[in-house]
């Protein structure tokens, strides 16, 4: 079952790789990954969509938790939340065809972002059916060319952040050292 999670986390280097080390390590399918900064340019937030058996998501969520540089992971997967796909795509089409293409487009709204001879750039968001189903359509216009954001989601639930204090490589490192030298270890 696809599972949608959105994660803060520091906009550091490393941070990306931990989460979907995560995932991977354990065998999950990531099917799309978007991250951003967001207003704050110390921190991202990530979309993930990723095929974890139902039983699994809350150890998912519970282990992102954990990593480094994460302040908070949550699934979306079955709360009020907005999720939305872009695709830009590029129509090749003949003259003739281009105001059916171009009505076409309005009727999932879409936009021509570019024009040239040989066709258009046409942007489309929707949910992901949404997207396939345009795409379908614009198949039959003539050679096309896709490139697709991936998910993004937010939640629509009013609830406060609990942001957990980042875990700082450096500090956990500087404890460990402490610890062994006292003679206590994870003691």
């Amino acid at each position: 079952m696809l599972q949608v999670i959105s994660v803060l986390l520091e906009n550091k280097p490393g941070a990306l790789m931990r989460v979907t080390g995560l995932l991977t390590a354990r065998g999950y399918n990531i099917e799309s990954l978007t991250v951003a900064r967001t207003l704050d340019p110390d921190l991202s937030r990530m979309s993930i969509v990723v095929d974890v058996e139902e039983r699994l998501r809350s150890q998912v969520i519970k282990q992102m938790n954990k990593l480094v540089n994460v302040l908070q992971a949550t699934d979306l997967t079955d709360c009020p939340a907005v999720c939305r796909e872009m695709t830009l795509l590029r129509v090749r089409a003949p003259l003739e065809k281009r105001a059916t293409i171009i009505k076409e487009a309005e009727i999932f709204g879409a936009r021509v972002v570019d024009s040239s001879v040989d066709g258009f750039v046409i942007e489309a968001t929707g949910d992901s059916e949404k997207l396939d189903e345009f795409l379908d359509v614009m198949q039959s216009y003539g050679d096309i060319d896709v490139t697709r954001s991936g998910a993004i989601a937010v939640s629509l639930e009013l609830r406060k952040l609990r942001l957990q204090p980042p875990i700082h490589l450096a500090a956990s490192l500087a404890e460990t050292e402490e610890e062994e030298t006292n003679g206590v270890l994870n003691g």
